[in-house]
């Protein structure tokens, strides 16, 4: 049986394209969850009232709470997608 035949080898070949392309995956994917993000803050500012409510002796519009949860969302869309660049960068390197 030729090496390249051998379906240990072409399982591996497939791994590796994978991982090679994760990466433009991964950014699409993350512009995509930012632009959703983007998209039901906007829904999220236009369909709450002008309401306000009480945050430890102040008072807060009512709006920005969905947009102080969504924009955390979003750090941690931005931590996730900066810490799997330095592991590929580190898998790379390491070779």
């Amino acid at each position: 049986m030729r090496w390249r035949e051998n379906p240990g080898y072409l399982a591996q070949r497939r791994m590796w394209a994978r991982f090679r392309s994760a990466g433009s995956e991964l950014d699409r994917k993350y512009w995509m969850a930012l632009g959703l993000y983007g998209i039901l803050a906007a829904l999220a500012w236009f369909t709450l009232g002008e309401g306000s409510i009480r945050v430890g002796g102040k008072l807060v519009e009512l709006r920005l709470v969905p947009l102080l949860i969504l924009g955390l969302f979003a750090f941690r869309t931005y931590l996730a997608r900066h810490a799997d660049r330095i592991r590929r960068e580190n898998a790379e390197g390491g070779k």
